[in-house]
Order: C-alpha cells, then sequence, then structure tokens
C-alpha cells in the first residue's frame, strides 16, 4: 500500500491510515511529496508532480525482485488522491486505488477559491488558471479527476465527507457519475475534509474494498505481512 499526503501536509499526518492496513497485513510504504515534510525542494509543487512522486514510489517497490509482481494499491488524500487517480489512470500495474476527499476538476476548486477571495473569474480567475496551466505543463483538462477516473482499469473506492468545507461531496458525487467503465465504488462518511478519524471507525468497508480487489487482481496470497 502507497499512502500520499495531501497538499501541504507530511507522511506523518497519514499514519492512523497506515496502522489498521499494516495490522491487516499490508506492508505500507509512507513518503514526503517533493517541498513537504523531509523531501529535498524543488522549483514549485503541482499535482502532476504529487502524480511523478507517486509513480516513483511504486517503482521503488517493483524494483525489489521480491516485490516485483506483488498487487500495490494506492491511498491518498485531496490533491494526493488527485494524482493517485492521475498516476493509476497511466499505468496497468496497480492493484486500487482508495481516493479520499479529491476534487473532481481542478478549474472548479480554484473558482471556489476565487469566489471565497471575492475576486472575479473575469478577467482575474481565467488568467490565473492559464496561468497556472502554463507553470505546470498540462491543461486542467487532462489531468481532472473526472476525466482520469474513467481511465483508471482497477476498482476504485471514492470516500468523501458530507460536510467537507473543502471540496464539497457534490464532487465525489459528480467523480461517481462519469465513472464510465472504471468499477468504481461511492462512500460517504460523516465529517470534513480530513477524513483520518472516521475512516478508522468505518475501516472495515475500506479493508473489505481492498481484499475484494486484490481478490480480482488475482493474487490473494501475496500481500505482505511486514
Amino acid at each position: 500500500m502507497v499512502i500520499a499526503h495531501g497538499w501541504g501536509a507530511n507522511r506523518e499526518l497519514m499514519l492512523p491510515l497506515a496502522r489498521p492496513l499494516h495490522a491487516d497485513g499490508w506492508d505500507v510504504l509512507l513518503f514526503d511529496m517533493r517541498n513537504h515534510g523531509e523531501s529535498d525542494a524543488d522549483d514549485f509543487s503541482s499535482m502532476p508532480r504529487f502524480a511523478e512522486d507517486i509513480d516513483a514510489a511504486v517503482d521503488w517497490i517493483r524494483h525489489d525482485p521480491a516485490r516485483a509482481h506483488v498487487p500495490v494499491a494506492l491511498l491518498a488524500h485531496s490533491v494526493g488522491a488527485a494524482a493517485a487517480l492521475l498516476a493509476a489512470s497511466r499505468r496497468d500495474d496497480i492493484a486500487a486505488v482508495v481516493s479520499l476527499s479529491t476534487f473532481a476538476h481542478p478549474a472548479d476548486m480554484m473558482r471556489r477559491w476565487l469566489k471565497w477571495k471575492k475576486l472575479p473569474f473575469v478577467p482575474i480567475g481565467w488568467y490565473i488558471l492559464r496561468y497556472v496551466e502554463r507553470v505546470i505543463g498540462h491543461r486542467f483538462d487532462e489531468i481532472a479527476p473526472v476525466h482520469t477516473l474513467p481511465r483508471v482499469g482497477c476498482p476504485v473506492l471514492l470516500v468523501h465527507g458530507r460536510n467537507d468545507p473543502v471540496i464539497p461531496a457534490t464532487d465525489a458525487e459528480r467523480l461517481y457519475a462519469h465513472r464510465g467503465r472504471t468499477p468504481a465504488t461511492l462512500y460517504q462518511l460523516p465529517g470534513g475534509h480530513d477524513l483520518s478519524a472516521h475512516v478508522e471507525a468505518h475501516c472495515s468497508t475500506l479493508l473489505d474494498f481492498l481484499r475484494s480487489s486484490i481478490a480480482e487482481h488475482g493474487d490473494t496470497d501475496s500481500v505482505g505481512r511486514g
């Protein structure tokens, strides 16, 4: 299990989610994204760069001959979850994705931020969006979870707080509605954007999803016991 944190966070904040997974038999890899925690600095962070860091974590696991063929799942929060969906949409070696509190489209998230700042979308917001796209080197439509989720080939569990003040639960509903052929499940919990305590209380649902996904992956005996 590769666990990825969200924007402005670090791996330590994801420990409450790692413990029950480890107790269930998963080998768990937590890491800090670039510019976060104890990782090296870079010129800027972005959701696509989060995805690159997730790719690097999975590749690191695959370089170990003993784990080259074990099922690998991704569990990530917020921007990290959007990045996990982006990474999984480009790989065929991910067994499952658990997305916590992610957004449907980055442009919509930025529109909400502009509204909160009381800045008009035209012309200020529009120029900000285009500028960010140029900086990160990707168009939002290419990397938006609402467009990457349908390209994910493994089961996906979309977990979202009903009272999330940062990313409304309607984003999760929109994602689920646009899942395409991806075997996605929507699971809404009480609580806000940080779901760590609530996920612990509903851990059986998470573990059942993962066991089912690994069974579909066809390798139930190779989940780590370390």
